[in-house]
Parts: C-alpha cells; sequence; structure tokens
C-alpha cells in the first residue's frame, strides 16, 4: 500500500496526502491558508486558497481533469513541470490513492468562474459533476473524505484521528512555510489552532530547543540557492543551534516532507560539519587543542538542526518518502554548509571556540566511553555463561518466548525469583534509581552498574548517538562504521518494566523510560517494551477475594460483597493497598503482575518523536524552570501522591 498500512498510521497518512498537495500550492506562490478541520463524523476536510484542481477536460483522456487525477495513478498536475517547479509528491498517485481507501471523498472546486462539486467512493465517482457560475473571484479547493472501514482497522463509533498526531505535522508544515497561515479546527473538542511562523526554521530552532540551554544566542542560518548538473535549482535552507545537553536533534526536508530516515541532504550536511569543525581546530584553536581529531558523533552533540531542501525532482524510497537519495544533493548541501559555517564561525570567534570546546570534551567522554564500552564487552565474554550476577535468567534460549522484567528493589527481585516460572522468565532486580540519563555523556552513563547490567542482560549493545537523524545508518567520511546495536540479538522478547505503585517507583519507571528512548529505541519502536501493571489493592471478605487496579475497581467490588452477603456496613470487608512489590509475597505477585493469563501489561508506544523528545527534555532534563512551569499546569491532573 502506498500509505504504509491499515492502522492509525495509514489513516493519518491519508490526510497528510491531501495536506501535501496543498502545500504544494502554497510553495508554489499560489496559496497563503491551508485549513484542516475534523469532524465528530469521522470525516476529515482540507482545504485550501490556491488555484483549484483543473476541472477542464483532459488532453489525453478526453475526461474532466478532476476525474482523471482521482481515478488514474500518474495523472497528477506533478508530472506536468509546468504545474508545480517545486513539489513533494513522488509518483503523483497521492489524491487517487486516497480516494480509492476512502468510502466517499466529496470535492468541491472554484476557479475561473465556475463552482464545481462532485463525489467519489472507493477510487471512482459516484456521481455527475455539479458545475454553477459564480461572480466570486477567490480560487479554492475543498477536498472532504472518510476513510474506508473496510480495508483500515478502526471502530466507526471512537474517534479515529489523532489531534496531536496532525497538530505535530501542521506545525511543522508551518516553520517551513512561513508565508503560509495553517488552521487546525477539532470539531470533536470544540477547538481551533493556528499556526503561523514568520521566522521560519529559525523559530524551529528556537521552538526544538525550548526547554534547553542554549549554548549561543543566535541561530546559525544558511540559505542559499544552487544550479544542479540539469539546470534546476536547488533551494537549501538550514537552522542551526548548539545547547548544553547530550541529545542531537536532526530534522531533514525535501520539498517539506519529512524524511525521517535522512537521506543525500543531511549526509552532505553531516560530513561537512565534521569538516568544518575540524578545520577550524586546525587553523584557529590554541595549539593546546590542535591534535584533537573530532568525529562525527562528536560536533553533533547537543545540536538542534533543521535541513530544508527544495528541488524539482525529488527521488524518495517510496510513496510514504522517509528518505531522500538524489545523489547531486550531498555536494550541494555540503558545499553550502562548508562555505557558509567557516563564515560563520569566522566572524563569531567567541560563539565558534564555545562550540569547539563542546565538541572537544564530546570527543574526550567519548573516548572513555570506548573504555567503558570495552569493558563491558570483555566482562560479557569472561562471564557469559552467568551474565550479570543479579540476573535470575530463564532455560529458554529462544528469545520469540522469553521475557525478562527488570525489577524495582532487591525485595521485589527475591519474591519475583521465587514466583516466576522459571522456563520463560527472567528477573533482573535493580538496586535503587539508575542514573538520569537525560543529564550525563555517555561515559558516565556507561560506568553505572545498573545500566551496565541491563545492557549485558538484554544483549543488543546501545545506540551511542541518540535523538532523530543522529545516526542513520550512513558512515561519514572519517567515521567508526562499528554498530553497537544490533536488535537481532534481543534475548527476551518482552522486556518488561516492573516497579512499585509509589512515587518512587513512577520516578524509577520514567528513569527507564528515559534510557530506553535515548539509547535503546528501536525496543520499543518493534514493540519489546512493556509496563507491569501491579493491583493496587486486595479486597477480601471471607472466602471471597479479589486484586482490583483503580479505585473504581475497589469500590464496585466492595459494594457487590456487600450486597451478597447482606452486610449492613464495609468494615468487615478487608482492603489492603499495595504501596510496593514487596508487600506482596512471591505467589501473589506471579499471580497479579507476572502469570500470562491474568496480568496486565502496557505496551510501550509513542506517536511522534519530536513531541517525545521535547517531553523527555522538560521532565528530565537540567531546565527546571521548564518543568516547574510543567508541574504548576498540571497538578490537577495527578492521581497518585505520596505525602
Amino acid at each position: 500500500m502506498y500509505i504504509g498500512d491499515q492502522g492509525k498510521k495509514g489513516l493519518h497518512h491519508l490526510i497528510f496526502e491531501v495536506l501535501d498537495n496543498s502545500v504544494d500550492e502554497a510553495i508554489g506562490g499560489y496559496a497563503d491558508e491551508i485549513k484542516v478541520t475534523l469532524y465528530k463524523d469521522n470525516s476529515v476536510q482540507i482545504t485550501d486558497n490556491g488555484r483549484g484542481i483543473p476541472i477542464d477536460e483532459h488532453p489525453e483522456y478526453k475526461r474532466p481533469a478532476l476525474e482523471v487525477i482521482m481515478e488514474y495513478l500518474h495523472a497528477g498536475g506533478k508530472f506536468d513541470s509546468k504545474s508545480y517547479k517545486i513539489s513533494g509528491g513522488l509518483h503523483g498517485v497521492g489524491l487517487s490513492v486516497v480516494n480509492a481507501l476512502t468510502e466517499w471523498m466529496e470535492v468541491e472546486i472554484c476557479r475561473d468562474g465556475l463552482n464545481y462539486k462532485q463525489k467519489f467512493s472507493k477510487g471512482k465517482k459516484a456521481t455527475e459533476a455539479e458545475i454553477i457560475e459564480v461572480k466570486n473571484e477567490k480560487s479554492f479547493t475543498k477536498i472532504k473524505f472518510y476513510p474506508d472501514n473496510t480495508i483500515f482497522e478502526f471502530d466507526p463509533n471512537e474517534p479515529i484521528f489523532n489531534a496531536p498526531t496532525i497538530t505535530t505535522r501542521i506545525r511543522e508544515l508551518a516553520f517551513l512555510n512561513p508565508h503560509t497561515r495553517f488552521e487546525l479546527h477539532d470539531k470533536i473538542n470544540d477547538e481551533t489552532e493556528e499556526f503561523h511562523y514568520e521566522g521560519g526554521l529559525k523559530e524551529f530552532v528556537s521552538y526544538l530547543n525550548k526547554d534547553k540551554q542554549p549554548l549561543h544566542s543566535d541561530v546559525i542560518f544558511i540559505s542559499d540557492s544552487i544550479e544542479d548538473e540539469d539546470g534546476s535549482i536547488v533551494m537549501c535552507e538550514i537552522a542551526a543551534q548548539y545547547n548544553q545537553g547530550y541529545q542531537t536533534n536532526i530534522l531533514s526536508y525535501a520539498n517539506t516532507i519529512n524524511t525521517i530516515e535522512g537521506g543525500t541532504h543531511l549526509t552532505g550536511f553531516k560530513s561537512a560539519l565534521t569538516r568544518g569543525f575540524n578545520s577550524y581546530v586546525e587553523n584557529y584553536m590554541e595549539k593546546k587543542y590542535k591534535d584533537h581529531v573530532l568525529s562525527g558523533t562528536d560536533t553533533r552533540e547537543g545540536l538542534s538542526a533543521v535541513i530544508s531542501v527544495k528541488l524539482a525532482d525529488p527521488q524518495f524510497e517510496s510513496q510514504t518518502k522517509i528518505k531522500l537519495g538524489n545523489p547531486e544533493i550531498r555536494q550541494i548541501v555540503s558545499q553550502m554548509v562548508t562555505d557558509r559555517l567557516t563564515q560563520y564561525l569566522e566572524e563569531h570567534p567567541q560563539t565558534a571556540k564555545r562550540i569547539v570546546l563542546k565538541t572537544i570534551n564530546a570527543k574526550i567522554a567519548r573516548e572513555a566511553a570506548q573504555k567503558a564500552r570495552s569493558l563491558i564487552r570483555r566482562k560479557s565474554a569472561l562471564d557469559s555463561a552467568r551474565m550479570p550476577g543479579k540476573l535470575a535468567d530463564c532455560s529458554s534460549n529462544k528469545p520469540e518466548e522469553s521475557e525478562i522484567f527488570i525489577v524495582e528493589g532487591n525485595s521485589a527481585g527475591g519474591s519475583a525469583k521465587q514466583g516466576r516460572d522459571r522456563s520463560y522468565q527472567a528477573i533482573l532486580p535493580l538496586r535503587g534509581k539508575i542514573l538520569n540519563v537525560e543529564k550525563a555523556r555517555l561515559d558516565k552513563i556507561l560506568q553505572n552498574n545498573e545500566i551496565q547490567s541491563i545492557i549485558k542482560a538484554l544483549g543488543v549493545g546501545f545506540q551511542e548517538v541518540n535523538g532523530l537523524n543522529g545516526s542513520n545508518g550512513e558512515t561519514e567520511e572519517g567515521e567508526d562504521a562499528e554498530e553497537n546495536f544490533d536488535l537481532s540479538k534481543l534475548r527476551y522478547h518482552k522486556v518488561v518494566i516492573m516497579c512499585d505503585a509509589d512515587i518512587d517507583g513512577f520516578h524509577i519507571e520514567t528513569l527507564l523510560l528515559t534510557f530506553f528512548f535515548r539509547y535503546m529505541r528501536p525496543l520499543i519502536d518493534e514493540g519489546h517494551l512493556y509496563i507491569a501493571c501491579p493491583p493496587l489493592y486486595k479486597v477480601s471478605y471471607k472466602k471471597d477475594q479479589k486484586y482490583v487496579y483503580t479505585d473504581k475497581e475497589r469500590d464496585s467490588f466492595i459494594q457487590e460483597l456487600k450486597k451478597k452477603h447482606k452486610l449492613n456496613d464495609v468494615n468487615s470487608i478487608r482492603t489492603q493497598r499495595y504501596k510496593g512489590l514487596g508487600e506482596m509475597n512471591a505467589d501473589e505477585l506471579y499471580i497479579t503482575t507476572m502469570e500470562r493469563s491474568n496480568r496486565k501489561l502496557k505496551k510501550v508506544t509513542y506517536e511522534d518523536y519530536l513531541e517525545n523528545d521535547l517531553m523527555f527534555t522538560k521532565l528530565m532534563g537540567k531546565e527546571v524552570k521548564a518543568r516547574k512551569k510543567f508541574i504548576i499546569n498540571h497538578f490537577d491532573e495527578v492521581n497518585v501522591l505520596d505525602i
């Protein structure tokens, strides 16, 4: 399927395909307002004030152009260079595919003094066009559709589109198209939001760094256009700013399409960055620093950047457009960044020195991390028979049926070891709270005993470069091609975090989630990470007892017991609150939290990397003010509080 899958991702891609067409009008200078409306019946409408889809007769098919665009692959305007000099489309199949995957689609177009309405269904026209003359000189296109529930997996009685997911895409489009105003109208929740950022990419980078501590006040901005070998114009904009953290956030776009797997434009940027800083160290830094040769990883630590290229003929990996493949773009971007970065560093010597010293410190930390990594590997080789000393392994050697519980505390770990099913369940107890990786460099992280135990037990290694597009599998000049993370070596296909249901337990859970998100994110992406849900209460009266997970369940069962046993009051009903896993004996812990037929597990997932990155930065990073503001704004949502 061109839209990726039949679940949530595919449903949202329908919206984004239509939205991309409206953005193409904006890029061409024909539209400056785009609106997305979510209706209560799960239909969606996208409107732009561009020229309107052509409605005259198609010269080849001898049918109205709209019908041809909606029903035939590769019939869109993107295959005519006169229509769009720059477009996000790859195959020109966007509208025809969306039409094929919808139960119904309504199109309204106003252009050339005519108002044109037509309905389509499952890839074909459902009605003839209604055409009336209008005096309104304004042109527009409105496309409203409802997905086909025989293709997509959704409950029509529940909201099927996620407003935050759509908001994230609209926001980044607004940053990338500063002359266009975007609106999202959520009729389900009766909310409206507007997006218009005249600062463009510079404002985008400031948004990425809003809860971080910038290393320099200004945002480095590069903007230029170059003619490629075919005579076409390639436009490139780059904005970048370093912060005092250790995560890398490089977002790359081609014709406003988010190339989440990078591509040649990202590779060109990264190689130029490495060469540029090494050249600066050699030519401008004091003698004591000249022996340092920086790697790409060093120069990207703490970097937030956005790369946007616009070109006439983008070559994407697929219709889902996740990686740019144009080979000529690498050299164009690389040369542009080399020239402009060198100029910036020479003109801003104080900022240049601060950035370079950070990259040198990153190099020193990386070398220390390599020693720590080598130590872990040597220990793993020597201790491979028993793994970490605290690990109680399972007897199965089949990863697909094995699971590991990462348990808070030795007491709960002891109960879990006694109660588990040894054939497929392994237990790794943790001693206290692990290091907050959001505030630490890799060398300090690898020296933490609890993190070492997790890395050794899981067997996959770790991602040395965290963040989006920090590493995309491509080896740039001078880079070590060694791969330190291999998901195929995962020893347990279920990794379960099991912590107490109190404030300390939630904190440890958050620390572990931060570690997995930053340094083992493929575990989350591939659905291997879970959170155990131990019961909050044990409610019992005589021989009747039940483990419950919420206050509502507790109250309901108490009333059930009261009615069953004809009790006048509830004082004789025993309610035990479990604040810690160690309060349960081994059998109770196994039955309630570990046994496959009874337990409740939450699979750890996320919909948008960027929003999660910003949230981890806010909650776990160095900036106290942002965290304090978040707590004040959300204090009324707290449902567990130990005082």
